[in-house]
């Protein structure tokens, strides 16, 4: 069972060459506007098992001579796989890791659990696992006093100059290009010191503690001068939200509003990096820059609508110059003239845009995204949470269902933990209401109400998690805001479908992995619908990860249903969420929105009242959901008018998954 097909999705767009050269010459042209050593997987597998390697093979030899591998090592998300990797190879090659010191990077401060520190998540994914000496961690102190921080850090420092320095460092990529936290302005200069956490980096650390209010103010991180003085640095990254950050450190110039910048002035510093935060630095978005391309229509059209910018102007009133003059001359020679190129993409853009997203009946569809027959037509929206559906595709979703087709709807989670607690103590306030004045006789209810309400207003703390029955109370919110949204847009009740999926259902920000009975239940639920349409979540830039794990589920199911023959009628269409937008040369399907359609949406989306002002996870954008979807569906919509088509309110877009072979 193949459980991470999302991390594949890119590999139909992007030729071999541009991120895997086959020579010299071809690596020395692609790569001229980077100004650090830049290395692409096709995914974080494989990076991660390929830098894995490389750090065994550096400690080995110089276990051979009886010497210490001095290692700097990050927490958060993006080195897990690298550990796990070392783990196993510990186990399974029985590799020795005794002459490993490592140097923890950061820890937060002050910390009342030594579980929630960044030195005991590294225990527990990595250290605890190997034979490593635990006289030879090193970490910033959590627990020192106030006034003794200043010397602490000083130790910290003497330690690691003491062992020699560090062989290896592995730093993880910030959200706002940071490396540990060493945010934006930092000094090139600075040694190991307290840095007080800003608002987004207690955001981003919310995975870490489970809630805002658990985080602590500040943290000790390694300086900016330690990290440099490493003998070699890999700095890691995926996924697409760090894509215009590698493209700010790896193509731009050395800025203090970039730190990890700096690392372009390292003797022997390298950025690894995965195909979907690759997806920004040049060989890879606009390879005409760089080198000869193999031209395809989605590469085109994403020449075209650059050049547009570039020049200012619509697709038809392109000349030979302008493609001339911004180095797009080899698609003249295959297409003879400016006009001819122009008229082939203008007709792919209009060609996406339909009214009719489960395809008209009894018309043409030469050139429509979606066929007309069957219809009408059974279709699936898969919604990770229980409010994406109308988010992201709420003017589709009602133009399905006004029709004519079958709709469904599957909501994967529950959403529970996106609940505030004032939410729960407001619906069990009404519930107590109605149990005053229908059954006062009914001392269990009562009983529930006054344990629940005193547990969230008196008895839970910052670092409690929720109980299971405030846990229910939360999912059932979520839920019957998601069927009142979809009997806004005329969806029955019927069709309204809760997965619960179990990966989900810890209880906390921190979720299990995905697993086959996950995949299973998305199996089983599409077999009992025999959908001619599917559509699903295609956003990975969700800060949780939960847009992710509810992909590759779906994702992994169709890999085990794309051979029936049923399956051979079935059109699997992704959209994206709250947090990005598909850019306009992927996009195979746009559906307009009038105004009123629009408003429309945006009722639907303000029928999931608890996910409004008080929200607990909106994220480092500070507009609601309601006016990100918005915004970024006008965005769409004025993309096309600049580019000379049709003038709409507003465009929900689509990109079509074709199963991996």
């Amino acid at each position: 069972m193949r459980l991470d097909l999302s991390s594949k999705i890119t590999l139909e767009r992007i030729p071999n060459r541009y991120y895997n050269p086959q020579n010299d010459f071809e690596k020395f042209t692609l790569t001229r506007f980077e100004k650090i050593p830049t290395v692409i997987y096709e995914d974080l597998l494989q990076a991660s098992q390929k830098i894995a390697d490389d750090i065994v093979r550096r400690m080995l030899e110089k276990q051979q001579h009886n010497q210490n591998f001095v290692m700097g090592i990050s927490g958060g998300a993006s080195p897990q796989h690298i550990y796990a990797e070392l783990v196993r190879q510990h186990r399974e090659n029985k590799v020795s890791f005794r002459n490993l010191v490592v140097f923890n990077t950061y820890e937060y401060y002050p910390l009342s659990e030594v579980s929630s520190s960044n030195l005991g998540m590294l225990k527990e994914s990595f250290l605890d696992h190997i034979d490593i000496d635990p006289r030879n961690i090193f970490s910033p102190d959590s627990s020192v006093e106030k006034e003794m921080i200043m010397e602490s850090c000083r130790k910290f420092d003497d330690d690691l100059e003491r062992v020699g320095g560090m062989d290896y460092l592995l730093l993880g990529l910030g959200s706002k290009g940071n490396i540990g936290f060493n945010m934006p302005g930092s000094n090139p200069h600075s040694s190991t010191r307290l840095v007080m956490l800003d608002g987004d980096s207690r955001s981003d650390a919310v995975n870490v503690f489970g809630s805002l209010d658990r985080v602590p103010v500040s943290a000790i991180t390694m300086g900016i001068a330690d990290m440099m003085k490493a003998k070699h640095i890999t700095l890691i990254a995926w996924g697409e939200q760090k894509a215009k950050s590698i493209k700010e450190m790896v193509e731009g110039s050395v800025e203090d509003s970039m730190p990890a910048s700096i690392l372009q002035t390292h003797p022997d510093a390298e950025v690894v990096i995965d195909l979907s935060s690759a997806s920004d630095l040049t060989r890879i978005s606009h390879p005409w820059l760089v080198t000869s391309c193999e031209w395809n229509s989605k590469l085109i059209r994403r020449a075209i609508v650059w050049l547009c910018e570039m020049v200012d102007k619509p697709i038809l009133k392109l000349t030979n110059k302008d493609y001339n003059d911004y180095g797009l001359s080899e698609l003249l020679t295959i297409y003879g003239s400016a006009y001819n190129v122009n008229i082939k993409i203008f007709n792919d853009l209009q060609h996406t845009i339909t009214g009719w997203p489960g395809g008209k009946p009894d018309a043409d569809d030469t050139y429509r995204p979606e066929r007309a027959k069957p219809y009408p037509k059974r279709v699936i929206i898969f919604s990770p949470h229980p409010d994406d559906d109308v988010i992201s595709m709420g003017g589709t979703f009602q133009r399905l269902v006004n029709q004519g087709h079958e709709v469904h709807v599957a909501y994967e989670t529950s959403g529970n933990i996106a609940v505030g607690d004032e939410e729960v103590i407001r619906y069990i306030s009404v519930i107590n209401s109605v149990r005053k004045k229908f059954d006062p006789e009914n001392t269990r209810i009562l009983e529930k109400y006054n344990q629940i309400r005193n547990y969230l207003m008196y008895e839970k703390t910052k670092d409690d998690l929720d109980t299971p029955d405030v846990l229910f109370i939360k999912g059932q919110i979520r839920r019957e805001e998601a069927r009142t949204a979809d009997r806004y847009i005329g969806l029955p009740d019927r069709n309204v479908h809760f997965l619960d999926l179990p990966f989900y259902e810890t209880g906390q920000i921190k979720k299990n992995p995905i697993s086959e009975k996950d995949v299973m239940i998305v199996k089983d639920f599409i077999e009992t619908i025999k959908p001619n349409q599917i559509y699903v979540a295609g956003d990975l830039a969700d800060p949780h990860g939960t847009h992710k794990v509810c992909l590759d589920a779906v994702l992994a199911a169709v890999d085990l249903l794309k051979d029936e023959s049923w399956f051979e009628d079935c059109r699997i269409w992704m959209y994206r969420g709250a947090w990005m937008e598909w850019e306009i040369d992927h996009i195979e399907m746009a559906v307009p929105l009038s105004p009123e359609e629009l408003r429309q949406k945006r009722n639907a989306i303000l029928k999931h009242q608890s996910q409004m002002e008080s929200a607990p996870f909106l994220g480092d954008d500070e507009r609601l959901f309601w006016q990100r979807s918005e915004e970024r569906n006008r965005a769409t919509a004025d993309t096309y008018c600049k580019l000379g088509l049709a003038s709409y309110e507003a465009i929900e877009a689509f990109v079509e998954y074709i199963p991996a072979k």
